[in-house]
């Protein structure tokens, strides 16, 4: 008898090739590039308005949260957990500064959402 394979084989992947890495280029061919272009969605003039209250919102409620745990002590997770929630609400600032407030927004509100998280496992 032949054994009945439950799990499928797993598909063979090739290794990206490996190229060298190139010297870096001279300071004045960085400085001639035009900055990167941002797409930053549309919104209409209530809807601006709702991002940005919002934005501040959440910015102020993961603010907040994230004091609450300092000087607690926290394991590596809840150490990490407070990395993403800083990585966030620095993204969402600078998002902010662009006047991409619908990124702005999303991005403070996965903070929250985190901090809340982190503020319960305290």
């Amino acid at each position: 008898m032949v054994p009945v394979r439950s799990v499928p084989p797993r598909p063979h992947v090739a290794p990206p090739p490996t190229s060298p890495t190139p010297a870096s280029p001279p300071a004045e061919a960085e400085e001639d590039k035009p900055p990167a272009p941002t797409i930053a969605t549309q919104l209409s003039k209530a809807e601006f308005a709702a991002a940005q209250q919002e934005t501040n919102e959440s910015l102020s409620i993961a603010e907040k949260n994230l004091a609450a745990t300092r000087g607690k002590k926290l394991n590596p997770a809840q150490s990490d957990l407070v990395s993403k929630i800083k990585g966030f609400l620095k993204d969402a600032r600078e998002a902010a500064k662009a006047g991409d407030w619908a990124l702005a927004r999303n991005l403070a509100k996965k903070a929250q959402v985190l901090s809340e998280e982190l503020l319960r496992s305290v």
